[in-house]
């Protein structure tokens, strides 16, 4: 903005709640993006009996900066508000309030007046639950003094399974799939609404639809059900201040009643059946009692990310006649979520029966990749003129680009169905785009695998008998991730789940989180490599890509639990004599279709590669938090010295004194590389013999999930960057770009998911919903349109970008805490302007792609001319090309 405008600055953000509304935080941090370089700021909090204001705190930070005020109770209400000075000494208007508000974040016992209670059991115990047990109701009444005035209602509510709620007779929140899956035993977390305007003196009715979820749902692969539990339950809290000053509080307990529900069917991985015929008025239901529940409040927890909603929906785009003469509908594109359903008209007892999947094979419903996950959602009709007129699920979701319809009445057309997109509602940060346009999609296809697998927890997949939220998948993927959206909240949350199922391991991360016991249908594991690190790799991305030191405070206990677990396992020689099984880098695309594990290189030198990499981690994050506690600096040296000491193991058994590789293979360079586990004189010589190594490929891809994110850089550092491109822009089985010749609209599990003959990959593990092999994109961010972080949470920019021949123009945009940047360039012939937007308040380091001299500079928007690299000009074409 220009030195001429009036400073201005952004409303209040708290932590990483997007709605600061029951919070459980008592002293949230706040952040705030000046339009201009900021040098001093002011915060003014009111509320309560609180009315204070800091002054002028001569100051540049603007992130993440500690609570003024006194820590907070529950129940808390305080608006707050900001002004900033900027470097010419001009204040800015102040910004308009922020209102928080607490949750419960004193004694559970005592807060929590509510008890959990259960249906009645006959209601949800079915003696067939092979495809899912029915929903039940729960139903109470709470009588509000009609001659006093409500000055503000709360409703607070978690469960053990899915819930959805009324309020006499309005649905509460717009939420889905609440409350989401936690490691119940440790979390159960809870949300709370604003109901002030939706109670009323007198009666007020309160209508809990309660369902399996995952609490006792179908989870995992296996056909494993009441993993956590056999009974659902519901703890519904609501508290009604009157302007008088006092309180009422009441919720469910013993007094309240259950019913069946006409959801006779709800699993999230088998489907929804709702029975129209069952819809009935209270007044005609069979009401039954319920049963109250034990259960430990403490375990209760409010978010810290925002929930699961219905972000967009798609229409369908072609109806088609499948060769068996099935009714298939096209949507489009392969996403995650349910479909809304225009009811037809028709004779009651109809069934409308709905399977999703997300490929065709050979024209028909690709459903065998599906196993266990039947996917299948059914309404049964009442009548012409019964409601609903429309009908969306609620107790499930779907992996799914086709729809196979059975048991419509008439003509099936387009406007009949619609997608609804369902995942957690993150704030979209980050953009990229260029002028390939298979480029452009595969990063296209990478956003949407996010939408799909962001729902709730990171998952691996969201379609099959799986859908788990595999460590190893999210540890590479966590900087695409972080790029974005703003995944700080959510991750907070899940990297607590983390932390409890790994206290209940002896510091070893389970593969998945939250766990599931599931062992019969899965290998001996111990300290999983690549997996458990996400121990470490997550909360430090986290801490690069926001800013946030605090949840290295937080995880610290975990991460070194998880390092001395995993040097454990490496023995005293880091040797990892004691073998076993190890995941290494799965689904090497050299692997057989049966044997994802089967990589080229050994998992120990996986293992080895990692273990320096978290050591090292842990280093540096002690170093951070040094300046909070210098004893935090003994623990980062012994933690450098085990770094150093697993790349000294790493060199010696896995490379010769020049820098070739014992086992050749493009992970075994790549890794060396990147986690900077070589001699400086082996890296120029190791770089040389990865170029080889792909050019030997054919430049096609050589590795699984935890190699594939660093030999595109690898290859790019060692000045190879005309080898990063020829690979990046391979369009022959494997490569990133062979699924998108192939149509995909998501990134795929393996690099062959579908063969060129249209038929579905033979192994029994195959999606096309999986992120893992998409954490490409942040090489598309950082080194091919160039914008990356240079300090944590973007205070300074680094902007390196590695134009082509190939390509016309990239760019990439992030919104960083500290307002909007941007990285691009555009090539005439073999000439470049690289444009860069440098936010205020932060400077960037700016590295040209013809070798000149880096140049520092500050906020604004800049353009420079430079020339393709050297090694690009050189470089012959790709033979594709």
């Amino acid at each position: 903005m220009p030195a001429t405008a009036d400073p201005a600055v952004s409303p209040v953000r708290v932590e990483h709640h997007r709605v600061p509304l029951g919070i459980g935080e008592a002293g949230p941090r706040l952040s705030w993006t000046p339009s201009h370089t900021q040098t001093a700021y002011e915060l003014h909090v009111s509320g309560g009996d609180t009315t204070l204001t800091t002054g002028r705190v001569d100051s540049a930070d603007s992130v993440l900066v500690p609570w003024p005020a006194p820590e907070l109770p529950s129940r808390a209400r305080r608006a707050v508000r900001v002004r900033v000075w900027d470097e010419h000494g001009r204040a800015s208007a102040w910004s308009e309030p922020t209102v928080l508000e607490t949750g419960l974040i004193g004694d559970p016992r005592t807060e929590w007046e509510a008890r959990m209670i259960s249906p009645a059991p006959e209601l949800t115990h079915p003696a067939d639950p092979s495809d899912g047990a029915p929903a039940a109701y729960l139903r109470g009444v709470l009588t509000l003094d009609p001659a006093r005035r409500v000055s503000a209602a709360r409703l607070r509510a978690t469960a053990r399974g899915l819930m959805t709620l009324s309020l006499n007779g309005e649905p509460v929140g717009d939420e889905a799939l609440h409350p989401g899956w936690t490691t119940y035993r440790h979390r159960l977390r809870y949300r709370t609404w604003d109901v002030t305007d939706a109670v009323r003196g007198g009666a007020n009715t309160l209508l809990v639809h309660l369902a399996d979820g995952w609490y006792r749902g179908f989870v995992g692969f296996g056909g494993r059900r009441e993993v956590y539990g056999a009974d659902t339950a519901a703890l519904v809290q609501l508290e009604v201040d009157y302007e008088d000053g006092s309180r009422l509080v009441a919720g469910t307990d013993g007094s309240w009643h259950s019913a069946a529900s006409p959801v006779t069917r709800a699993d999230i991985q088998k489907g929804q059946t709702l029975d129209v015929r069952r819809v009935l008025s209270p007044d005609e239901i069979d009401w039954l009692p319920v049963t109250e529940r034990g259960f430990d409040p403490a375990t209760l927890v409010a978010p810290t990310g925002p929930p699961v909603r219905a972000t967009r929906t798609l229409a369908a785009q072609r109806i088609l006649t499948s060769p068996s003469g099935a009714t298939l509908v096209d949507f489009g594109q392969n996403l995650v979520g349910r479909l809304r359903v225009r009811v037809p008209r028709a004779a009651a007892g109809t069934r409308l029966s709905f399977r999703h999947a997300e490929v065709l094979e050979h024209g028909e419903l690709g459903t065998r990749p599906l196993r266990a996950a039947t996917q299948w959602d059914e309404l049964v009709l009442a009548g012409p003129d019964a409601d609903p007129r429309t009908w969306e699920p609620e107790f499930t979701f779907h992996g799914f680009r086709y729809v196979r319809v059975d048991g419509w009445p008439g003509e099936l057309g387009p406007e009949d169905l619609e997608a609804v997109v369902l995942h957690t509602d993150m704030r979209r940060l980050g953009e990229f785009a260029c002028s390939d346009p298979l480029l452009d999609r595969l990063h296209e296809n990478v956003v949407w695998g996010m939408r799909g697998n962001f729902v709730d927890l990171p998952t691996d997949c969201p379609q099959r008998d799986e859908r788990l939220g595999w460590t190893g998948d999210l540890q590479v993927f966590a900087p695409t991730a972080a790029f974005l959206y703003d995944t700080a909240g959510m991750l907070r949350g899940w990297l607590a789940d983390l932390a409890h199922d790994q206290s209940d391991s002896g510091g070893v991360v389970p593969p998945f989180v939250p766990f599931a016991e599931l062992d019969d249908k899965l290998p001996p594991l111990g300290a999983e490599a690549g997996w458990g690190d996400a121990a470490t790799v997550v909360p430090w991305t986290v801490y690069e890509r926001s800013g946030d030191a605090g949840i290295l405070h937080t995880q610290w206990d975990s991460m070194t639990a998880w390092v001395d677990a995993f040097a454990a396992r490496a023995g005293e020689r880091l040797d990892f004599a004691s073998g076993g099984f190890s995941f290494g880098d799965w689904l090497d695309s050299a692997a057989p279709d049966d044997q994802p594990w089967a990589a080229r290189v050994p998992w120990q030198l996986v293992a080895t590669g990692y273990l320096a990499r978290s050591a090292r981690i842990l280093a540096r994050a002690g170093e951070v938090l040094s300046d909070r506690d210098p004893r935090f600096a003994k623990r980062a040296e012994d933690y450098r010295a085990l770094a150093e000491r697993a790349a000294a193991r790493f060199r010696d058994e896995y490379v010769t004194a020049t820098g070739r590789a014992a086992f050749p293979a493009q992970t075994a360079y790549a890794m060396a590389l990147v986690f900077d586990l070589l001699l400086p004189e082996q890296r120029q010589h190791a770089g040389d013999l990865l170029a080889e190594q792909v050019a030997k490929d054919d430049y096609r891809i050589g590795t699984g999930f935890l190699g594939t994110p660093l030999v595109c850089d690898a290859l790019a550092d060692t000045g190879h960057a005309a080898t990063a491109w020829r690979l990046l822009l391979q369009r022959e089985c494997p490569s990133w770009l062979y699924a998108v010749t192939m149509g995909a609209t998501t990134v795929w599990e393996r690099w062959n998911s579908m063969l060129p003959d249209g038929s579905v990959n033979p192994g029994e593990m195959t999606s096309f919903n999986h992120y893992a092999l998409g954490a490409i994109a942040d090489y598309l961010h950082r080194r091919v349109a160039g914008l990356a972080p240079a300090a944590p949470g973007y205070r300074r920019l680094r902007v390196a970008p590695l134009p082509t021949r190939e390509l016309e123009w990239a760019r990439a945009a992030h919104q960083t805490p500290y307002g909007r940047a941007e990285a691009g360039w555009t090539r005439e012939g073999d000439e470049v302007t690289v444009t860069v937007t440098v936010p205020a308040g932060t400077r960037a380091e700016v590295h040209l792609p013809g070798g000149e001299e880096p140049l520092d500079v500050g906020p604004g928007e800049h353009a420079f001319r430079s020339r393709l690299p050297e090694e690009v000009v050189a470089a012959r074409p790709p033979a594709f090309a």
